[in-house]
């Protein structure tokens, strides 16, 4: 088959749906070499992705590369009969103008909307751009590829998208989180970053709707004397978090961004637990990668967390402060029930691997050419 790929999120995002798109590409090049991968982006930043021997890159060519952003809304369906594509792939929410009408079958994966259940959280005119486009390309896909059951009835229920036309395949996470490390590796990032023995581990961007200001509430409540580390990019909630810190001395707490994903393997595995309280989440990729890397997961009884977790991840009310600082409580002070803990959560993670995810998207790919 030749698949094409809208890749810019590849290229362009280091978080997010950059990851999956990353992850996706990755897992089909290397469990799927027969077919021919075409990643179609508005520039080439391989400084995040190294594309396969069977994967070609696509770029704007001539006057077109003064217009990126047009080019992949209106060139790229041409450019898909162009190549002869079978099936041509939209990785983050949309498709380009016109794809429908060529030769090629449309996919399309949304991965959550956060947006229209959190408006207050966005912007009213990002808000209207979201919808459109996103309806837009469930309408016009072929198959829609929703990351978890949640999003597939936020699709249902806020697009009318029939559920016949929807499949949930899993995020999958990357295969160096199932795979150990030397501990002169992990070391060295204890080293670099001087990182405490024992540390509490938050992943996340630090924004409102990932509940920071809950974590720390609950380490005051129950007093918990632990180090928090918080790896994330930073947002205007920052300002909240630290003014709540001043009031709290007694807290201790590290605060990273941009770490590379080899470090962040390192992290997990020394971290005593993964805490992610969000309010709303697509999918919730770092509660799938701690538990790859057998830490122990508490996070929110809401949205798609609890498919990420499963049994294995211990599920609070991320309003609660109280229930979050008990769960933390428990599985520090339980050694049997944390040992449990740890082997569930590796056998969690395994429905997130790279070779599930790509053996799930082949077969949706032939079942509609």
């Amino acid at each position: 088959m030749k698949i094409g790929f809208d890749a810019k999120r590849t290229f362009f995002n280091r978080a997010g749906l950059g990851n999956y798109s990353r992850n996706v590409l990755n897992a089909l090049s290397l469990y799927y070499p027969q077919h021919q991968y075409y990643l179609y982006s508005p520039r080439n930043k391989q400084q995040l992705y190294y594309p396969g021997s069977n994967q070609q890159v696509i770029l704007p060519q001539n006057g077109w590369r003064k217009f990126p952003s047009l080019w992949r809304s209106f060139k790229i369906a041409s450019l898909a009969k162009k190549h002869k594509l079978d099936i041509y792939h939209g990785l983050s929410h949309e498709l380009p103008t016109g794809i429908q009408h060529k030769s090629c079958k449309t996919v399309v994966t949304i991965h959550d909307l956060i947006f229209i259940r959190y408006p207050e959280f966005y912007r009213f005119i990002d808000r209207q751009i979201y919808f459109r486009k996103f309806k837009q390309a469930c309408r016009n896909a072929d198959k829609v590829i929703a990351i978890s059951e949640q999003t597939k009835s936020d699709i249902q229920e806020f697009f009318h998208i029939e559920e016949s036309k929807i499949e949930v395949i899993y995020q999958p996470i990357h295969q160096r989180f199932f795979n150990p490390i030397l501990e002169d590796d992990a070391q060295m990032v204890r080293c670099k970053y001087q990182l405490p023995i024992d540390f509490i581990l938050s992943v996340g961007t630090i924004e409102r709707r990932k509940n920071l200001l809950s974590i720390l509430e609950a380490m005051v409540t129950e007093n918990l004397d632990y180090p928090l580390l918080v790896i994330g990019r930073p947002t205007s909630y920052m300002n909240d978090v630290k003014a709540y810190i001043a009031k709290h001395p007694n807290l201790k707490v590290i605060f990273l961004h941009d770490i590379a994903d080899d470090e962040l393997n390192a992290i997990y595995r020394m971290a005593k637990i993964l805490i992610y309280p969000s309010v709303f989440e697509g999918f919730g990729l770092p509660v799938a990668e701690a538990l790859a890397c057998g830490t122990p997961v508490i996070t929110s009884n809401v949205s798609s967390m609890p498919e990420a977790g499963g049994d294995a991840a211990i599920l609070i009310q991320p309003d609660s402060a109280e229930e979050i600082g008990l769960a933390m409580r428990h599985l520090l002070s339980d050694k049997d029930f944390y040992q449990q803990k740890v082997e569930e959560s590796k056998i969690q993670a395994q429905q997130f691997t790279p070779a599930k995810a790509a053996k799930q998207l082949i077969q949706l790919y032939k079942s509609i050419l």
